[in-house]
């Protein structure tokens, strides 16, 4: 189960790393209007996400297997995605899809927009054609990804009810009809400041993943440079973002299915939530880890 998180978030990690930083060196070196490459990448995101979600689906599940240590659900991924299919229908695996494609729309294009944003501010407190320091674009890049990550919070709710959504008992279903209704319930019936519940995570992942990418990014795309088995061009920027994604993914998965199990908890029968907050659901999904 590990292994197939693992792969589902290094997924989103690579493709989306990679199509920030062509789209963004392609929107500078051509002179188009800046609003041009972030709706190209937020475009480009939300047409990734049709093809993937339903692995998304099945990873969510998987992080929702198991808690409070009752058995696990899903023997594998393979699993999960049969159980879906044999118990809701083969369309069920693209539960959540609005609410992906509107998470698309608004964190991704927002992430795009401050980074390139805030980058261009820091340049122009430096002397004309000095480059900023590694540290700066770092602290750039984890600004960007942490108020992208606030921005986009209310779709991420939405999104992970959703695809959650067919595994509860039928009576303690939602049943939101899209990424519209489930924001609209939502406020209704718990509260606006719901929408931004597992929000500290979100966050805390955002930061993890936009620092680490521009860490180990670069760095690795120099040592790939004289590796000539290779091609150069797309072939080593793709393998560079693999693995700077792969780094990046390992040092967020924990925060990730945090998110995921504040999003979706609910009260019992006596109206006490499974965690007492972010910090509590983090240290039992550490446990979960080394157990």
């Amino acid at each position: 189960r590990f292994s197939f998180l693992l792969l589902c978030n290094l997924r989103r990690s690579t493709v989306t790393f990679t199509e920030t930083r062509e789209i963004m060196a392609s929107n500078k070196s051509s002179g188009r209007p800046a609003w041009v490459g972030f709706a190209s990448g937020g475009l480009a995101g939300m047409g990734a996400t049709v093809f993937v979600h339903p692995i998304d689906v099945v990873k969510t599940r998987m992080q929702l297997s198991g808690i409070g240590g009752a058995k696990a659900e899903y023997k594998s991924p393979f699993d999960a995605f049969k159980q879906i299919v044999r118990n809701e229908g083969p369309l069920k695996v693209y539960s959540g899809l609005s609410a992906g494609l509107l998470r698309q729309a608004s964190y991704t294009t927002a992430r795009m927009g401050l980074y390139a944003s805030i980058k261009s501010w820091r340049e122009s407190q430096r002397p004309k054609g000095e480059q900023l320091p590694f540290w700066e674009l770092a602290l750039c890049g984890a600004s960007a990804g942490g108020m992208a990550a606030v921005i986009g919070n209310p779709t991420e709710v939405a999104l992970i009810r959703m695809a959650s959504d067919g595994k509860l008992p039928v009576s303690e279903r939602r049943g939101y009809k899209h990424a519209g209704d489930a924001l609209v319930r939502v406020v209704k019936e718990e509260g606006v400041l719901t929408l931004w519940r597992g929000c500290t995570p979100t966050v805390g992942r955002a930061v993890v993943l936009n620092t680490a990418q521009l860490a180990t990014y670069d760095k690795i795309k120099q040592a790939l440079a004289v590796v000539d088995s290779i091609p150069a061009g797309l072939p080593k920027q793709f393998t560079a973002a693999f693995i700077s994604g792969l780094v990046c993914t390992l040092a967020s998965m924990p925060l990730d299915i945090t998110k995921t199990r504040l999003q979706t908890m609910k009260p019992n029968a006596n109206g006490v939530m499974p965690y007492k907050g972010m910090l509590d659901a983090f240290l039992q999904v550490i446990c979960l880890f080394f157990a």
